[in-house]
């Protein structure tokens, strides 16, 4: 599915980066601040991958915003968790997260789509980034082998596929 979406593009104050081993803690606060659960040995794997993202506040390199993505499979990356700061959100920082991986995922040959299971409150920001979205399902009705904790009836799957000819 090709993305027709808003600007992906952080506002103007806000740089986004893949996260080094010096951002550990600050993505672990945000994505702790939003109530995520997320296990700090994913979070380490995903830096050491190359595959976590932080957006930063220009004037202060505040972390203000993270996405942790896995590698469930070689040809697929999925987005495991994205958080942007209460005192952030509204403002696309949490899209253009989202987008920046899609992108990063673009220019990666090995990989062929990018997933994210979410909470049905966020179909429209997945399908407004052009994730094909519907109800998680099992594993296996998703064609894939893993469980990535999408089970739950109240979840969602998204996914778009991997479009070679963006610049």
């Amino acid at each position: 599915m090709r993305r027709v979406s808003p600007p992906t593009e952080p506002p103007d104050d806000i740089a986004i980066a893949p996260a080094g081993p010096d951002d550990r803690l600050d993505a672990l606060r945000v994505l702790d601040a939003a109530m995520l659960e997320t296990d700090p040995g994913v979070v380490d794997a995903a830096i050491d991958a190359g595959d976590a993202l932080v957006a930063r506040f220009k004037r202060t390199d505040a972390v203000v915003g993270a996405l942790v993505a896995t590698r469930p499979e070689p040809d697929r990356l999925h987005v495991d968790a994205v958080a942007v700061r209460r005192a952030r959100r509204g403002r696309r920082i949490g899209s253009a997260l989202v987008a920046a991986a899609v992108r990063r995922a673009e220019r990666d040959p090995a990989l062929a789509v990018v997933t994210a299971a979410f909470d049905a409150d966020l179909r429209a920001f997945y399908a407004d980034l052009g994730f094909a979205v519907r109800p998680a399902g099992r594993p296996s009705e998703r064609g894939v082998a893993d469980a990535t904790g999408a089970d739950d009836e109240d979840r969602l799957w998204g996914r778009v596929v991997v479009d070679r000819s963006s610049p």
